[in-house]
């Protein structure tokens, strides 16, 4: 099962968030869950870093992503975070026994 820890202050805004596990829905290099949490989190990761520009620390690892903001959350981090977790809850719909997600 894959676990996504969601890490938020206390006004809900998003501070980081880790994933850890693999699915198990599939072979591995051919599981559809783990590519699209793989790909949600990982975007999420590139848009704060690449394109917005903001610190943060992280480590990646075979079934292990985590990231935290080094700064507060603004609107902009907010807008990426809250898009990533639409779409994991959306991966957690559509697999419930393959992902879990703790807020």
């Amino acid at each position: 099962m894959i676990t996504v820890r969601i890490f938020s202050q206390s006004d809900g805004k998003i501070t980081g968030f880790a994933v850890h596990g693999h699915s198990g829905t599939a072979e591995h290099g051919y599981d559809i869950v783990c590519a699209g949490v793989s790909s949600l989190t990982e975007a999420a990761l590139m848009g704060i870093t690449e394109h917005l520009h903001r610190e943060v620390d992280y480590e990646v690892a075979s079934g292990e992503l985590t990231m935290s903001l080094k700064d507060a959350p603004d609107s902009l981090t907010e807008a990426v975070l809250q898009t990533m977790l639409l779409g994991l809850h959306g991966i957690a719909q559509y697999s419930p026994g393959a992902v879990e997600i703790l807020e």
